[in-house]
């Protein structure tokens, strides 16, 4: 008979989340000041400041709601994300203090800008938590979420130190700065995501779960954080370069994406009704594509090609590659981050390319930039699988106390219910 109760935790989440807290208190007491040089002041501090509170809305609501539509995992979806990304912000602004901040000294400074770039990598961490959803204990998601952000850090410091020769080359021949694509955010964290989840398949997912199910009230809850997401979509992609145009496209490919992901769930439906597991999982795939050609010219209409395109691979990969995934790979990915972040992303990411060799006449310049640009594309599948195999390892040790398999998506293994009590 199986167990009645999960593990406890007691001597293994209290302990770590004090020693990883009391080691950031230290290290943020003797290496991190906040600069304030007056030049953000009045509107331009307003301005800063309400892109920064858009990012913290989309990561600490929209990630947070998004993961509670399993029907007994409500609780956890939202409060483990939440522990995670708060740890993670933490993590990640010291990390990119370090690596990135090119300081002579051991103490560097943090701006609003700086928490805002750590909020992203807590974004990228939020993705791939998706692949493990309901399967992982609080130990290790915060495991999870510590070695992604160091990860996707050392991503960003390698695609640095390989793009810096060949900047000013292609800021010349285009016309326009290259800056990171946001839409690495996606597909570092969903390929992370997958080969971790991969490594901790145990052989009963072959089938679905018997708590793996949705109702009306847990996918209302998990299509409002669809919602947000989807409304503050537009100041993601605006965060590395803002005009008019990225705000633009972005929101038009989100629209077309609501309509063909509406239109393609009626199609694939033998009865020809709407799923909304498949709306709400396609619903983001046009802006995740826009967000790579972001600091591409970008004409209304291809920006909505592209939302159409993305919508369509995200939804038809929902409805059928996950299961192959399943079956073939041995990868289980609850809420579906490969076809809803990782395809729409490598579309754009191609999107992007073509877009940049139409406007480029030097033929020796457009072979040097498509090279640079797919290498920076297999330095982060590498770099994310390379990290996601670590990962993947060190979850798998019987110390961290892992789920059973019948107190996999259950809150009931992690938080109290007083009307669940009994008097002993």
């Amino acid at each position: 008979m199986a167990p009645k109760y999960a593990p406890s935790l007691r001597a293994r989440l209290p302990p770590l989340a004090f020693l990883l807290q009391v080691a950031f208190i230290v290290i943020f007491a003797f290496c991190v000041k906040i600069e304030d040089d007056g030049k953000d002041k009045g509107e331009a501090f307003i301005y800063s400041y309400a892109k920064f509170q858009d990012i913290h809305v989309m990561v600490f609501l929209g990630f947070g709601f998004l993961g509670t539509f399993l029907v007994r995992y409500g609780f956890s979806s939202s409060a483990f994300s939440l522990l995670v990304a708060a740890m993670a912000v933490q993590w990640a602004t010291i990390l990119k203090g370090f690596l990135l901040s090119h300081s002579l000294t051991w103490k560097f400074g943090i701006q609003l800008r700086s928490l805002l770039d750590a909020e992203l990598c807590a974004a990228s961490t939020l993705v791939a938590m998706g692949t493990v959803h309901g399967k992982t204990n609080p130990v290790q998601l915060l495991i999870f979420g510590l070695i992604e952000v160091t990860g996707f850090v050392l991503n960003q410091w390698i695609i640095q130190t390989f793009q810096r020769p060949l900047l000013q080359v292609f800021q010349t021949e285009t016309q326009t700065p290259w800056l990171y694509s946001i839409v690495l955010i996606n597909i570092f964290g969903a390929l992370f995501g997958m080969i971790t989840s991969h490594l901790l398949f145990r052989n009963n997912m072959q089938q679905k779960h018997e708590k793996e199910k949705v109702d009306r009230r847990s996918g209302l809850f998990a299509m409002f954080g669809t919602l947000f997401l989807w409304m503050f979509w537009p100041s993601l992609n605006s965060v590395l370069e803002l005009n008019v145009t990225v705000i633009c496209s972005t929101y038009l490919a989100l629209a077309v994406s609501a309509v063909t992901a509406m239109a393609v769930s009626a199609l694939c439906s033998s009865k020809g009704k709407i799923n909304l597991v498949h709306v709400q999982n396609s619903l983001l795939s046009g802006g995740i594509a826009v967000g790579a050609v972001v600091t591409a010219p970008l004409a209304p209409w291809i920006a909505m090609t592209i939302g159409l395109c993305a919508t369509l691979l995200s939804t038809l990969g929902f409805r059928y590659l996950k299961k192959h995934m399943l079956f073939a790979f041995d990868c289980h990915d609850t809420l579906g981050v490969l076809c809803a972040h990782a395809l729409p992303g490598i579309l754009g990411w191609f999107a992007q390319l073509i877009l940049r060799l139409s406007r480029i006449s030097h033929s020796t310049v457009a072979v040097r930039f498509a090279v640079h640009h797919i290498c920076i594309l297999l330095i982060t599948v590498c770099v994310s699988l390379v990290m996601g195999i670590i990962t993947g390892i060190i979850l798998k040790w019987s110390f961290w106390k892992p789920q059973r398999d019948n107190k996999c998506y259950d809150d009931q293994a992690y938080w109290e219910f007083p009307h669940l009590l009994v008097d002993k």
